[in-house]
């Protein structure tokens, strides 16, 4: 049994996002060969959070407290990757998703899929991240970046405050809220029988392969070592 789609919402401020964008990506390949696509969204997690009620956990004092240990545990079970808050932590990146979305619409996915990697890496990447929220910083990102020449990170740039943008990420962003999202990343899943339903975090995909129907295999507890064994 396979076959399935997984659309992916995602936000720059969540390193969990980044994580569960890589993680979607390494496992593409694999993904296709069980007939399940994958598609990424941006949205603006902020609009998320207000239009749930739900609160960022860094301004709930024991949450916060917990996420330091949660998130060195999760970015050792991803391969120990390099992820730092930044000194401008919490970012304002709804011009950086505004220009996601209109780079999703005119380039093809896989520019899109390394810009959204290079947003996170600007910003989660220690020692020198920047600060995307700020326009002269995002552009000079976007002409850095190596597949955008001058005059298209300056369209971009443009593009990201025109109106239509503005709409097509506050729509994605009221899309997840009225599925009923209340963070990132947030999964919308449909399985080969055509039933859907939500997964939320980067530590659910087990749960995400058995309702799509993928062979996958669980975690197990082994016992301990006999000293014959070493032997």
């Amino acid at each position: 049994m396979g076959g399935g789609h997984i659309d992916c919402y995602l936000d720059c401020p969540s390193p969990y996002s980044y994580l569960t964008l890589l993680y979607l990506l390494k496992h593409r390949a694999l993904l296709l060969s069980h007939d399940v696509t994958v598609e990424f969204h941006p949205i603006f997690l902020g609009g998320v959070n207000v239009g749930s009620g739900n609160k960022p956990p860094w301004t709930l004092p024991a949450k916060a407290a917990y996420g330091k240990f949660d998130l060195e545990r999760t970015k050792k079970y991803h391969g120990n990757i390099s992820i730092e808050a930044p000194s401008f932590f919490p970012p304002l990146t709804i011009l950086p998703q505004r220009a996601l979305s209109y780079i999703k619409a005119t380039y093809p996915p896989s520019i899109f899929e390394d810009t959204f990697l290079l947003f996170f890496q600007k910003l989660w990447t220690p020692p020198n991240q920047v600060d995307i929220s700020k326009p002269e910083l995002l552009q000079k990102v976007l002409k850095d970046a190596g597949w955008f020449s001058e005059k298209e990170a300056a369209e971009i740039m443009a593009a990201a405050k025109e109106q239509k943008w503005k709409d097509v990420l506050s729509e994605q962003t009221k899309k997840v809220v009225e599925m009923g999202g209340f963070g990132a990343p947030w999964m919308w899943v449909r399985n080969a029988e055509g039933k859907e339903e939500p997964f939320f975090g980067s530590d659910r995909f087990h749960f995400m392969w058995e309702y799509l129907g993928l062979p996958w295999k669980d975690i197990e507890l082994l016992p301990k070592e006999s000293t014959k064994s070493k032997l």
